[in-house]
């Protein structure tokens, strides 16, 4: 595998863009809005020139990273490449556009991975005419420091395809860890019943938030407590997913904590918004 093509410049696809062409893929970015791939393309290099500072790197492993990574401006530009990684919206119909096109455009070979961390690789992979080669890589943010990585195999995921992912995510040096298609996977399965649970908490006044993310920090050696976890991901992304796992898990259990809608009414997203359980404006 030589060539990665990445859908998405956020924040997602410019982290997997740049540990791709640290590991010396060729990388080629792919955003709707051409001014995204060309930001993402300036965070990259931004993000190197500070690791030649500190003397992480030389100034010519700098100047490889940068020639590898590229900005494409038509999804037919990835027509030969080896993989591409989609990393767009959490909505199942825009995914569905991207790799219906993707299938057109692409020849038989390509693998396509999404980097969802919720929707159904099954469904995804039903997309395309070559559901065998589509699966999850589920990256974790942010992308650069976070060690591992979730390849999820469809109902009709082939072991060649996950043999292929696996051989990248080790390239990457990243651990990847195979999961089934189910809601959550294994990380999210378990981590956001888990911080909805903390909102419940809350809610029942059991502890302040600020006891209960210090209780889960030193009592349970978490790097941040579930309240802290929750506004770096954004509240936005914590209703999509409890939802997800609510309706596939058929588990009101699941179901979202009525004060995080009600943060999400207010646009009290966390980190992203400036405001979420903590106030990110002081």
């Amino acid at each position: 595998m030589i060539n990665i093509g990445v859908i998405g410049a956020g924040a997602m696809g410019s982290g997997i863009a740049q540990v791709a062409a640290e590991a010396g893929y060729g990388v080629l970015i792919f955003d709707v809005d051409p001014n995204a791939s060309e930001k993402a393309l300036g965070k990259l290099q931004k993000n190197w020139q500070k690791a030649v500072d500190k003397e992480k790197i030389n100034p010519e492993e700098m100047q490889k990273r940068v020639a590898l990574v590229r900005v494409a401006s038509d999804l037919a530009d990835l027509k030969d490449f080896d993989l591409v990684i989609e990393a767009v919206a959490e909505n199942q119909e825009v995914k569905k556009s991207v790799f219906s096109r993707l299938d057109e455009v692409c020849t038989e070979k390509t693998i396509f991975a999404s980097n969802t961390s919720s929707l159904s690789i099954t469904e995804i992979g039903s997309f395309t005419n070559r559901p065998d080669k589509v699966a999850g890589m589920h990256f974790f943010n942010p992308v650069p420091v976070m060690k591992l990585i979730e390849i999820i195999k469809g109902l009709a995921t082939s072991e060649e395809t996950i043999d292929a992912l696996k051989v990248v995510a080790a390239k990457m040096k990243k651990v990847g860890v195979v999961a089934n298609d189910t809601p959550g996977f294994i990380v999210n399965r378990l981590l956001v019943p888990l911080c909805n649970e903390a909102i419940k908490m809350l809610e029942a006044g059991v502890a302040s938030l600020e006891d209960i993310d210090t209780a889960m920090k030193l009592g349970a050696n978490w790097p941040m407590g579930p309240f802290e976890l929750s506004d770096l991901v954004g509240l936005d992304v914590h209703i999509g997913a409890t939802a997800g796992l609510e309706r596939e898990l058929n588990d009101s259990h699941y179901a979202c904590a009525r004060l995080a809608r009600q943060m999400y009414r207010a646009n009290r997203l966390g980190r992203k918004t400036g405001k979420g359980f903590y106030d990110y404006n002081k």
